[in-house]
């Protein structure tokens, strides 16, 4: 999936550059992208527009929803069951408020996750089930149960390891 995000534009450009060669130069495009020139061109811009306009945002979307991270060497390690859960729980209820490098984060309130130290499960259990450090800036019991848990593997696996401050 990667390969083609990266490769789409290239080829889509190269289309592009074919279609200006075909039609006489720059000024011959020109003219027939104004004129509406015949059926080729027609179906050209279209296929441009909805390459440009869907099939490569698309891609880039579905190949970033699959990774466990969105950075660093987490970017090619699949996420799958609990911690497929916990990165989405964290967008949910985690994103705004705390920095994380792995999901692109930059929450403006809380800590950043990355610069923490030790982030393991028990820690981030006890810091949501307490708020925080307790000192009232995080509101306490914001997840419960499996979804907490879930969080914390998905924090434990990823807080730190992108390579980033």
């Amino acid at each position: 999936m990667r390969v083609l995000a990266l490769l789409a534009p290239f080829v889509l450009l190269g289309v592009g550059v074919l279609f200006v060669a075909f039609s006489g130069g720059p000024r011959g495009a020109r003219r027939t992208y104004l004129t509406r020139g015949g059926r080729g061109a027609g179906v050209f811009f279209a296929l441009m527009f909805a390459g440009f306009g869907i099939v490569l945002p698309g891609v880039v979307i579905a190949a970033n929803e699959t990774a466990l991270g969105g950075t660093g060497p987490l970017a090619s390690e699949e996420a799958s069951g609990e911690l497929a859960e916990g990165k989405m729980l964290f967008g949910r209820n985690c994103a705004s408020c705390h920095s994380l490098a792995a999901y692109n984060a930059r929450g403006a309130t809380g800590p950043n996750l990355d610069q923490l130290g030790l982030v393991d499960q028990e820690r981030v259990l006890n810091a949501i089930r307490i708020g925080g450090t307790g000192d009232g800036r995080m509101p306490p019991g914001l997840l419960a149960g499996e979804e907490a848990r879930a969080v914390a593997d998905y924090l434990a696996t990823v807080a730190g390891r992108t390579g980033r401050p």
